[in-house]
């Protein structure tokens, strides 16, 4: 009699609290452990698996992430992106998609030598979302995850530390010349904020004055400074460095030639 409790509660769930159930199960984690690859509480994950709460668009999409096929394109589908969005990015994900299985890409190389293997690919949202550079201003965003993706873009998974935490967005302003252009995208990793550990990498911060701003952290004693690439503009000095808020380190950047 209990189990046929049971069965008819799993049944009467949204089948999308079904679907974080099982792959919770499937990767072996407690709801602790699934809460901390996907920065939430046991009790969001509680609350998934109950129906009591769905998930955001970009918790979607790390829950997809860490799924493997074909159930990251039922979960990347629940975030508003369609399988033809990835497709549009890197046709090969066609043959990823009818395999059912993760598809070895072979990367050309220049000249002679060996081409290397690409094993696996991830799907990173690009969001509607611009950081500034020096002297201009930013999208005042302050919540990746409530951001809907506006595209998706295909890489390799050893470009992306933590997947289910990196996203895409893209610069204003041509302060980090010669490395970053306008117009260029940024993946940021989102998981990586600890001010000790990004000294000298390239970020992404937030201010309510400046919004997002993309640029280089650098220490000088106690004073820390967000120097631009290009010497045309000046460094700024985070006066009171409890105002800004580190929301990513940027992993690698693309974009047009001119």
């Amino acid at each position: 009699m209990r189990r046929s409790v049971e069965n008819v509660r799993e049944s009467s769930k949204p089948e999308w609290a079904r679907v974080v159930g099982k792959l919770r199960e499937a990767l072996r984690l407690s709801q602790t452990g699934f809460g901390e690859r996907l920065r939430c509480s046991a009790m969001s994950v509680s609350r998934w698996e109950r129906g009591v709460l769905e998930p955001s668009p970009g918790q979607y999409l790390h829950l997809g992430n860490l799924a493997p096929d074909p159930l990251c394109w039922y979960l990347w589908g629940r975030a508003g992106l369609r399988s033809s969005d990835v497709m549009r990015v890197l046709p090969a994900f066609r043959r990823r998609l009818r395999a059912n299985r993760l598809t070895p890409l072979a990367m050309v190389n220049a000249g002679s030598g060996p081409k290397k293997q690409i094993d696996k690919l991830i799907a990173i949202p690009l969001l509607k979302v611009v950081a500034g550079s020096h002297g201009y201003k930013g999208d005042d965003v302050v919540d990746f995850e409530q951001q809907v993706p506006d595209s998706m873009i295909a890489a390799p998974k050893e470009w992306c530390p933590n997947p289910e935490h990196t996203l895409c967005l893209q610069v204003r302003g041509d302060s980090m010349v010669p490395l970053l252009h306008d117009g260029y995208i940024v993946a940021v990793d989102a998981s990586q904020t600890e001010r000790e550990g990004l000294y000298g990498k390239i970020v992404i911060m937030w201010h309510k004055k400046n919004g997002l701003t993309v640029s280089r952290l650098v220490r000088y004693d106690h004073t820390e400074v967000l120097v631009p690439e290009n010497r045309e503009y000046q460094a700024l000095t985070l006066q009171g460095h409890h105002d800004w808020r580190i929301m990513g380190k940027v992993l690698w950047w693309v974009g047009k030639a001119p």
